[in-house]
């Protein structure tokens, strides 16, 4: 089998190996407007990445944990409070910065520029500091997801420290980085393939990667790929359609 991306709306993607172990990042699937009946309800989940705490990103982590006892990878604070919230479950909490090899996965924390909190009955709980997620395997190439973020400088050493070939970059204004933002992000990151995310899954997001493909150079064009919720992509160095 050929490892394989699919987005699944919003900012979850599953990531699928060689060998069929599945990785979820952020999977908000039962509540997720953007993803179809048909996904919501995943035949395997090996291993789970998060960016952050909120419930647009960890919403299905209970379900899975429950059916099929992933290990869930994560900031250290928001670990212990899913695993106190769920009551169950494996967990390898780290920071920012850190790096940890996971049967042969090897998954890093970024710098995001947002907030993290895990909702509960009296409100939200502190779940440490968002991040983005490196993910790197042997013999493909590396990706970075963003989480939720704002442009930042920074993510010229993300380039130098991981050099990630596929970037998934979140477009949609209003809780992340928009058009503009998303585009000086790519800029900064020079990618082999840019695939963007968090958008049009609400009014208040902007409703097409449009304005993002405006606001990128001529080359960056050239790398992007719209992906389409639900459609396998290899996980490769794409090519636009």
């Amino acid at each position: 089998m050929k490892a394989t991306i699919t987005w699944f709306g919003h900012a979850t993607f599953r990531l699928v190996l060689d060998d069929e172990r599945v990785i979820f990042i952020d999977p908000w699937l039962s509540g997720n407007p953007a993803c179809p009946d048909a996904l919501k309800q995943p035949a395997r989940c090996d291993m789970i990445f998060l960016t952050h705490g909120h419930e647009d990103h960890v919403g299905d982590v209970p379900t899975l944990v429950e059916r099929f006892d992933p290990l869930v990878v994560g900031n250290l604070e928001l670990c212990a409070v899913l695993e106190k919230r769920i009551g169950r479950g494996r967990y390898s909490g780290m920071n920012t910065g850190g790096t940890q090899t996971v049967d042969g996965v090897r998954v890093s924390l970024t710098q995001a520029l947002h907030s993290s909190a895990v909702d509960s009955p009296n409100g939200p709980l502190y779940a440490g500091m968002p991040n983005g997620v490196v993910v790197a395997v042997e013999g493909l190439p590396t990706l970075y997801h963003a989480g939720d973020t704002d442009v930042f400088s920074d993510m010229k050493l993300i380039a130098r420290l991981f050099e990630p070939r596929i970037c998934i970059l979140p477009i949609g204004d209003h809780f992340t980085m928009g058009a503009r933002g998303a585009a000086l992000a790519a800029e900064l990151l020079q990618p082999s393939t840019i695939l963007p995310c968090h958008f049009k899954t609400f009014p208040l997001l902007d409703q097409s990667a449009d304005a993002f493909r405006a606001a990128l150079s001529s080359d960056l064009k050239e790398r992007l790929v719209v992906p389409e919720v639900g459609k396998e992509l290899a996980w490769t160095i794409l090519q636009p359609d």
